[in-house]
């Protein structure tokens, strides 16, 4: 039996490329800050979609932490990713989203996920932080607040990249 199209949590990449028929399921606020950067056109047109705008709890932001964390997804996270991810594991519904990032942490946490475009990933992965100038790898991560960027070491001030453990 097809899931309600309210048990769906739509990332950005579904709201840039689906038709407007098929834009039904829930979405975080930060999405349209989003949307009207990316495509102001597009942005104008959601308001005839059959979305439901969420906030996700404090309690789910929280556990979304720890999965991307777990993962090590946490640094090539946005917040809005992050809140995306909070609504889909909050209402236990499947997430539709092509960032490789947020279908691993949807492997990691036990919830479905769907791609808008592309295949999806085929396995799960676990990341981690290494310095590009002393090799230290870090055991914190936070959420980047521009994707690419993963902070500065600890040691000797180099910026982290992210690889594959």
């Amino acid at each position: 039996m097809a899931q309600p199209v309210f048990m769906r949590v739509l990332d950005t990449a579904a709201l840039l490329h689906w038709p407007l028929p098929q834009l039904t399921g829930c979405v975080v606020f930060g999405q349209r800050e989003e949307l009207a950067r990316l495509s102001s056109d597009r942005e104008m047109l959601l308001d005839g979609a059959d979305l439901q705008w969420s906030t996700p709890s404090a309690n789910s932001l929280e556990q979304a932490s720890k999965v991307a964390s777990e993962s090590g997804d946490l640094a090539g996270l946005s917040p809005v990713d992050l809140e995306i991810l909070a609504l889909a594991l909050e209402l236990e519904a499947t997430l539709v989203t092509d960032d490789y990032r947020l279908q691993n942490c949807c492997l990691v946490a036990g919830i479905e996920h769907q791609p808008v475009l592309t295949d999806g990933i085929s396995e799960r992965w676990l990341w981690q932080l290494v310095c590009s100038g002393c090799g230290a790898i870090s055991s914190e991560q936070n959420v980047s607040k521009k994707r690419g960027e993963y902070g500065n070491c600890s040691d000797c001030g180099s910026p982290y990249n992210i690889r594959k453990k």
